[in-house]
C-alpha cells in the first residue's frame, strides 16, 4: 500500500472517530503530509472502509517520518510523534465528554465502553506493550492469586538516558495525574499526552477526572483524579467519594492506595483512586467471621478470609457505611497492641496507621473492604515490619499497594530473564543465576522432581507462593493463632 493511501485511510479513521467531518479530509491529509515530511500525495487515493488497526497505519507513518529525518530513533521523540499523530484520531475533550454523556444516558456500561475503545484505538492505552506482560494464576488457600511480570514499559536505552540528563527541567505538569496532562506534547524526560483525554466528574460538588491507565494491569484499569494537585488522604470524604463513584459507575470497583509511605502507592502527591471492570481475588474471598459494630448494628461486618487484615462492610445505606468506615479508621489510627508489634504512633508523635479501602456494588448493597495498614519499621525489618521481608525481596521488594493488596502481583521486569536462569539452574544447564535467587532455587530443587516439561510450571507456582508470603508479611494481624487473637481484640474494641 502506498503512503498516500495510508494517509487517506488514517484521515478516514480520524473522521470516523467523531472529531472531524468529511469536509475536513483535505485538511487532514495535508496536515499528515506535513508532519511526516512528505511534499504531496502521489497516485490515486480512495476513501474506503479501513480494516487494519490504527496502530498499523501509525507504524507506516512513523517509518516515513524517520526516513525523511523528521524524527530520530530516540524512543521519547518517537513516542511524542506517535501521540501527535494519534491526536487526529481523538476528538477534543469537550466532544469526548459530550459523546460520553450521550452514551451514559443509555447506560454507564455503554459510556465506559465508548471511552475504553477510543483510548485503545488512539494508542493512549498501550495495547501492544501490555500484550508483552507475562500473566498466570496460582492456586492458594485463599483462592487463585494473579501474577503479572510487568514488561509493558520499555527499558530506556543509554541515548535516552543521556538526552534526559540534558533536558531542561520543567515543573509542568506538576505530576502525571494532573489535568494539565490532557493534550500535553511531552518532552524527553516526560511522557507524551497529546492524545490523552479526561472525562469530567462532579463528586459531591468537587471536580474530578476519569481516565484510563496507559499501562493497564487489569481490565479497564482506570484512574479517578482530583482536579486539585493535593496529597492523598484517607478520611471520611474518601469513603464517601468511593461509594459515590460506585453509584456513577456501578459496574466498576474503585479503591484508594493508602496515604502513608511504605504502605502507600507510587504517587502520594496527587489525590486519586484506581478503578476498573475486574473482579480481584480478594473480592471473591468470603467473610469467615462476622463481627459486631457497637454503634452500627445495621451494618453487616466481618473478617475476610485473606492473608492481609481485612474488614468487610455491607449495607444498602451508603451514608451509614461511610460513618461506620470512618469510625473504624479513627479507632485504628489510635490503636496499639505491642504484643504483635502494632504501634499507632512513634515517640515523636508520628502516625503509622491507615487503611487501604476498596468499594464495589453487590446488587442493592454497597460493599467496602477496609485493609488495615501499619508502616512501622524496626531494626529487624528496616524496610517495614508489615512490608515484604528480606527473604522474599528477591521476587518483590516494592511497596504493596492497592493492586497487590487485592491479590494481583505486579512484579518487576527483571524477573523475566532471572526466572529463565532459575529454570536453567534447576535443569543443571549453563546459567547465570542471580545470587539472591540461589537459596530459593536450591529449595525448589530439593523439594520437586524437575523435568523440562514442568520446570516453568514449578517456578511459576513457586513465585505465586512467594507472593502469598508477601501478602502475609504485609498483613497486620498474622494468620496465626496469636495474630487472629490480636485481630479479635481489635474487632472487640470496635
Amino acid at each position: 500500500m502506498s503512503i498516500s493511501q495510508t494517509i487517506c485511510d488514517f484521515a478516514t479513521l480520524s473522521i470516523s472517530s467523531g472529531g472531524f467531518m468529511e469536509m475536513d479530509r483535505i485538511y487532514l491529509q495535508n496536515r499528515l503530509l506535513s508532519l511526516i515530511g512528505e511534499e504531496a500525495l502521489t497516485g490515486e487515493t480512495t476513501p474506503r472502509p479501513v480494516t487494519v488497526p490504527a496502530v498499523d497505519l501509525l507504524a507506516e507513518l512513523v517509518q516515513v517520518a524517520k526516513d525523511n529525518q523528521v524524527i530520530s530513533d530516540l524512543a521519547a521523540e518517537q513516542e511524542m510523534f506517535e501521540a501527535q499523530l494519534m491526536d487526529f484520531l481523538t476528538p477534543p475533550p469537550s466532544v469526548v465528554n459530550a459523546f460520553f454523556a450521550q452514551h451514559y444516558a443509555n447506560s454507564p456500561e455503554e459510556a465506559t465502553e465508548y471511552f475504553f475503545q477510543l483510548s485503545q484505538q488512539n494508542d493512549y492505552i498501550k495495547t501492544r506493550s501490555i500484550a508483552k506482560n507475562i500473566q498466570f494464576p496460582v492456586q492458594t488457600a485463599y483462592g487463585d492469586l494473579e501474577i503479572t511480570i510487568n514488561l509493558s514499559k520499555p527499558e530506556k536505552d543509554p541515548k535516552q538516558i543521556a538526552a534526559e540528563r540534558e533536558a531542561v527541567k520543567v515543573d509542568y505538569p506538576k505530576c502525571l495525574l494532573c489535568m494539565e496532562n490532557e493534550g500535553y506534547r511531552g518532552r524527553l524526560n516526560y511522557p507524551a499526552r497529546t492524545n490523552h483525554r479526561i472525562i469530567r466528574m462532579n463528586l459531591d460538588g468537587e471536580s474530578w477526572g476519569f481516565q484510563y491507565s496507559p499501562y493497564a494491569y487489569y481490565n479497564e484499569h482506570s484512574i479517578i483524579l482530583s482536579e486539585i494537585h493535593r496529597p492523598m488522604q484517607i478520611n471520611q470524604d474518601t469513603f464517601r467519594r468511593l461509594l459515590r463513584i460506585t453509584e456513577v459507575l456501578p459496574h466498576y470497583f474503585v479503591g484508594s492506595n493508602a496515604d502513608l509511605p511504605i504502605v502507600g502507592g507510587s504517587i502520594l502527591s496527587h489525590d486519586h483512586y484506581q478503578a476498573g471492570r475486574h473482579e480481584f481475588p480478594m473480592a471473591k474471598a468470603p467473610m469467615e467471621r462476622l463481627i459486631k459494630l457497637t454503634d452500627y448494628p445495621q451494618v453487616i461486618a466481618g473478617i475476610v478470609k485473606w492473608p492481609m487484615s481485612v474488614i468487610r462492610l455491607q449495607s444498602p445505606d451508603k451514608e451509614l457505611l461511610v460513618d461506620a468506615a470512618t469510625t473504624i479508621l479513627e479507632k485504628w489510627q489510635g490503636y496499639s497492641d505491642a504484643s504483635v508489634e502494632v504501634l499507632a504512633h512513634s515517640a515523636d508523635g508520628t502516625a503509622h496507621h491507615t487503611i487501604t479501602p476498596i468499594a464495589r456494588r453487590k446488587d442493592d448493597y454497597f460493599e467496602l473492604d477496609l485493609v488495615l495498614r501499619d508502616n512501622n519499621v524496626s531494626e529487624e525489618h528496616p524496610d517495614g515490619i508489615f512490608h515484604p521481608h528480606k527473604d522474599v525481596q528477591h521476587i518483590k521488594k516494592e511497596n504493596i499497594g492497592l493492586i497487590e493488596v487485592m491479590g494481583l502481583a505486579v512484579l518487576p521486569p527483571r524477573l523475566k530473564m532471572e526466572l529463565e536462569e532459575v529454570e536453567k539452574y534447576l535443569l543443571n544447564e549453563e546459567n547465570h543465576l542471580a545470587d539472591y535467587h540461589r537459596e530459593w532455587a536450591d529449595e525448589l530443587r530439593a523439594t520437586h522432581t524437575i523435568t523440562a516439561d514442568h520446570v516453568t510450571e514449578i517456578v511459576q507456582e513457586a513465585v505465586g507462593q512467594v507472593f502469598l508470603r508477601v501478602l502475609e508479611d504485609a498483613g497486620v494481624f498474622k494468620r496465626t493463632e496469636e495474630g487472629q487473637a490480636a485481630f479479635a481484640r481489635f474487632t472487640d474494641y470496635l
